[in-house]
C-alpha cells in the first residue's frame, strides 16, 4: 500500500503554507481581553488571498473553476489553517460547496460554485441543532407548500412536478460565520422522517439571527426559521447528502485540531529547549520529555485516524464498517487528543503560558472550542459500539 500523499496534494500544502506564512495567531483581539466577539467580520485579506491562490475551489471540478482535488487535500490545507488559527470559513464553505457538487442538480451547482471558488460567495452550515447534542436535522422541519393547511390550499405534491417549493420552521444554534455567509446549508426533516438539506440565503424573509459567542471568541449565531420559503431547486433531497456533509465537516474539524496540536507542541518544544532550571534546559528533564513524548503519540494517532476517515470520504471505499465508524474513531482521538496537547503545553510553559502577550492562550481557547464542537469521546465510543453491533466483524 502507498500511504504517501500525491503530488497534487503536496502542492496544495505548499500553496497553503505560503498563504498562511504571514498570518499571526494574534491577528484579531485576544478572546481573553475582549468582551463579546473578537471581531464582527472574517479575515477578509486572508480570504481574498485564499481565493487568489485557488484554495477556495480546491475540491471543485475545473468546470466550476476549481482544482478537482479530494477531501484529503482539503484536510491537508485545513491542517495548515489550524496552525495559525485562521479566521476564515474555509472548512464550512468548502465542505458545503463539495456537497453541492456531489449531490445537487447541475443548475444549482453551476449557479453557485464558480462564485464560491472566487470567494465572492460564502457558504456555511448549521450542524449543531438546537443544543449541539441532538441530531441537527431534527431541529428544523421541512414541509412542502400547502402541507398541513386547509383544504383547497396548494398541495406540496405539485412541488416535485413544478410547484414552488418548501417551508422551513425551527432553530439551529451556534452556526459559524452566519453573519457573513451568503447562504446557510440547513439540514431538516420531512414529515416522512427523511433528512434533506436546504441552501437558505441569509437575508431570506423569516430568517432571524441572534448573536452567540464561541469559547474562542468568534461570532456565532442562533438562526431561527419562521415559515421560511425555499424554492425546490434550493433544497437537496438526495439520499445520504446530509450524512456526507456532516462527516466532511467533522473530518475537517479533526484536521484543524491536528494542525493546532502540531503548532502547540512545536511551541512547547521551542520554549522548553530555551527555558533553563538548575543550569539545564527543562526539555532535558525526564518528566518534561516523557510528557512531550506522550503528546507526540497523541498527534500521530490523531493524524492516522484523520487520514483514514478522509480517505474513506474521498474514495467512497467500502469496508466491514461504514465510513461513519472511521469518522467516529477520528473524533475520539481529536476530541481527547487536542485537549491533552494544550493542557500539557500550558503545564510545561508554567505561568508564561497564561501570559496574554504570548499566543498559547489563544490556542487553548480554540482547542476547547474544537473539543466542544466535536463532542465528548465517550459519545463517539458509544456510536462506534452501535456500529460494531450492527455490522459484526468476522
Amino acid at each position: 500500500m502507498d500511504f504517501t500523499f500525491t503530488e497534487e496534494q503536496r502542492a496544495a500544502v505548499e500553496a497553503a503554507r505560503a498563504v498562511f506564512s504571514d498570518v499571526a495567531p494574534d491577528r484579531a483581539p485576544s478572546p481573553a481581553l475582549t468582551p463579546g466577539a473578537v471581531a464582527e467580520d472574517i479575515d477578509r485579506e486572508l480570504w481574498h488571498e485564499l481565493a487568489r491562490t485557488d484554495l477556495l475551489g480546491l475540491t471543485l471540478s475545473p468546470d466550476h473553476g476549481g482544482a478537482g482535488l479530494d477531501p484529503i487535500s482539503l484536510c491537508l490545507v485545513l491542517r495548515e489553517s489550524g496552525k495559525v488559527l485562521a479566521r476564515v470559513p474555509l472548512l464550512e464553505s468548502c465542505a458545503v460547496a463539495t456537497t453541492i457538487q456531489r449531490y445537487a442538480e447541475g443548475g444549482l451547482a453551476a449557479e453557485l460554485l464558480p462564485r464560491v471558488a472566487t470567494g465572492e460567495l460564502i457558504l456555511t452550515a448549521a450542524a449543531n441543532g438546537r443544543s449541539g447534542h441532538d441530531p441537527a436535522e431534527l431541529a428544523v422541519t421541512a414541509r412542502l407548500y400547502g402541507e398541513g393547511e386547509g383544504e383547497g390550499s396548494p398541495r406540496g405534491g405539485g412541488a416535485a412536478a413544478g410547484g414552488s417549493g418548501w417551508v422551513l420552521d425551527g432553530v439551529q444554534s451556534a452556526v459559524p460565520w452566519a453573519r457573513v455567509a451568503d447562504r446557510i446549508a440547513v439540514p431538516a426533516h420531512t414529515a416522512q422522517g427523511r433528512a434533506v438539506l436546504a441552501l437558505v440565503p441569509r437575508t431570506r424573509d423569516g430568517v432571524t439571527l441572534a448573536d452567540q459567542v464561541s469559547t474562542s471568541g468568534e461570532l456565532l449565531a442562533e438562526v431561527r426559521f419562521d415559515a421560511v420559503r425555499v424554492e425546490a431547486r434550493e433544497l437537496i433531497d438526495a439520499e445520504g447528502c446530509w450524512d456526507w456533509l456532516r462527516s466532511l465537516l467533522t473530518t475537517g474539524t479533526c484536521a484543524l485540531a491536528l494542525g493546532l496540536g502540531e503548532r502547540v507542541l512545536a511551541m512547547t518544544a521551542e520554549y522548553t529547549g530555551k527555558r533553563e532550571q538548575f543550569g539545564f534546559p527543562v526539555a532535558t528533564f525526564q518528566a518534561v520529555a516523557v510528557q512531550a513524548a506522550d503528546r507526540y503519540i497523541d498527534l500521530r494517532a490523531m493524524g492516522a485516524t484523520l487520514w483514514q476517515a478522509a480517505w474513506r470520504l474521498s474514495a467512497d471505499a467500502g469496508g466491514p464498517l461504514p465510513a461513519a465508524a472511521d469518522v467516529a474513531v477520528a473524533k475520539i482521538w481529536a476530541s481527547d487528543g487536542v485537549r491533552r496537547v494544550v493542557q500539557t503545553a500550558q503545564h510545561l510553559h508554567g505561568g508564561f503560558g497564561a501570559d496574554t502577550d504570548y499566543p498559547l492562550h489563544r490556542f487553548h481557547a480554540w482547542a476547547k472550542q474544537i473539543e466542544l464542537s466535536l463532542g465528548p469521546a465517550a459519545a463517539h465510543e458509544e456510536a462506534l459500539g452501535d456500529l460494531l453491533a450492527a455490522h459484526p466483524l468476522g
